[in-house]
């Protein structure tokens, strides 16, 4: 009951948890910037971005779970599976401004192609933000409500309680 009240207590507001996702996503939607630019240097870039979405997916989920939106604990797969469809449309939108850069500009350079791949990311992530907080992790919150010990629970356990008569009874009660 306590783990319930914890989560519960913990589920930080709107401004906390966009700045803990900025943080948490953020730091992982740089590096897997700087490992799609890597990968794709082996591979096609599509092929890259893919593969490095599923896996940041899966860490990102993991600490939007424990930490951006305090559900205390690890992510369901249920959740993981809600957060890879905002992955994939995040994906989408990220190889959709790669296309287009290479429509527009013949050759560009990395510098430009991770201005446009993290332009598109941060876009993508803001309306990730939303859909993480309002439908992948609002569950959380939700169920570990009715959990909570109200006050009348609370009464009702310690009126079922026999108090010790005895003095040093009730010292070694507490």
């Amino acid at each position: 009951m306590k783990a319930a009240q914890s989560r519960q207590q913990a589920a930080p507001g709107a401004f906390a948890a966009f700045a803990r996702f900025v943080v948490c996503g953020g730091g992982v939607g740089l590096a897997s910037s700087f490992a799609v630019a890597a990968l794709a240097s082996w591979m096609p870039w599509a092929l890259a971005n893919a593969l490095i979405t599923v896996v940041s997916t899966v860490l990102a989920t993991e600490l939007h779970a424990r930490f951006t939106f305090g559900a205390g604990g690890r992510a369901t797969w249920n959740q993981h599976v809600q957060s890879a469809g905002s992955a994939a449309a995040a994906y989408a939108v990220t190889c959709a401004a790669m296309f287009l850069l290479n429509q527009l500009v013949a050759s560009p350079g990395a510098v430009l192609e991770q201005a446009v791949y993290l332009s598109a990311s941060a876009l993508a992530g803001i309306a990730r933000f939303v859909v993480l907080r309002v439908v992948v992790f609002a569950r959380n919150r939700s169920q570990a409500a009715p959990a909570a010990l109200t006050p009348r629970a609370v009464r009702a356990a310690v009126a079922l309680a026999p108090a010790p008569a005895d003095p040093a009874a009730l010292c070694r009660a507490a």
